[in-house]
């Protein structure tokens, strides 16, 4: 099991998670991108658009879903999303596409890949992140939330690896030019996390089996990777290097989980 992160942040998110040896399940979550720069950033991972085998997407938000039904229906991928998300997306929609609605507490399979959704406060219709894993392995999707919850402790706990949102330093948001009102979205129990907050949700989970932590969804403005950096570090007690970061521009390269 392996997996490659696209890019991440507000402009445009895009994950691939991959599984099995001779015939691999590919699942690209999320499509924040325009379908000309999304094929070359698979082509970037040596990844072709025939080659992804199922879209699955976290909510409705512009930068995870703006590209998906387009990317579905020029390649006849099918597209697996809650039903509030689906109510979200109603602008994108493309006849044709192949849809696959899921229940946000439910595990369902896609080929050598059981995805387990957890229910996320965010301000979508129906959001939810995932934890994906082979049989072996756990990797935990945690993006796009706006405040730790027992819910995401107990359902990411135990993974073998954690992309993890650490959108905005606190003090840096609050002393930024953007109006109250998006300061207070943001920063409010259904926005997205604090470099704070994550340490919190980290330090909450059971690690023993933890061997990659990537830091995500960073804001241009209202962060840095070094600020991430620090704050998961500190739980880790590990060096601020040992904290990976996923960036908007060129996302991360593949990393194997075992």
């Amino acid at each position: 099991m392996r997996f490659t992160i696209l890019g991440s942040g507000s402009e445009g998110n895009g994950l691939v998670v991959e599984a099995g040896a001779a015939h691999p399940t590919r699942i690209l979550v999320d499509c924040g991108f325009g379908l000309r720069d999304l094929i070359a950033r698979l082509a970037r991972v040596e990844l072709t658009p025939e080659q992804i085998d199922a879209i699955v997407l976290t909510h409705e938000h512009d930068d995870h879903a703006s590209g998906a039904f387009k990317f579905a229906h020029g390649y006849d991928i099918p597209v697996w999303l809650t039903a509030g998300t689906l109510r979200g997306c109603r602008n994108y929609l493309r006849d044709g596409v192949r849809l696959r609605p899921f229940d946000a507490h439910l595990p369902f399979v896609i080929g050598d890949l059981t995805v387990q959704p957890v229910a996320v406060p965010h301000d979508a219709c129906e959001p939810t992140q995932f934890v994906f894993s082979d049989g072996v392995r756990r990797l935990g999707l945690l993006t796009d939330a706006g405040r730790p919850t027992a819910h995401i402790t107990a359902a990411f706990s135990g993974v073998d690896a954690l992309i993890l949102e650490c959108n905005h330093d606190v003090q840096m948001l609050a002393q930024s030019r953007y109006p109250e009102s998006l300061k207070r979205r943001i920063g409010g129990e259904f926005g997205h996390l604090s470099n704070t907050e994550a340490g919190t949700i980290l330090a909450s989970l059971d690690r023993s089996k933890l061997k990659h932590v990537i830091a995500a969804h960073l804001s241009q403005v209202n962060n840095t990777p070094l600020h991430a950096r620090n704050a998961l570090a500190e739980v880790l007690s590990c060096k601020v290097d040992e904290v990976e970061v996923a960036c908007q521009a060129d996302g991360l390269g593949w990393r194997a989980l075992g």
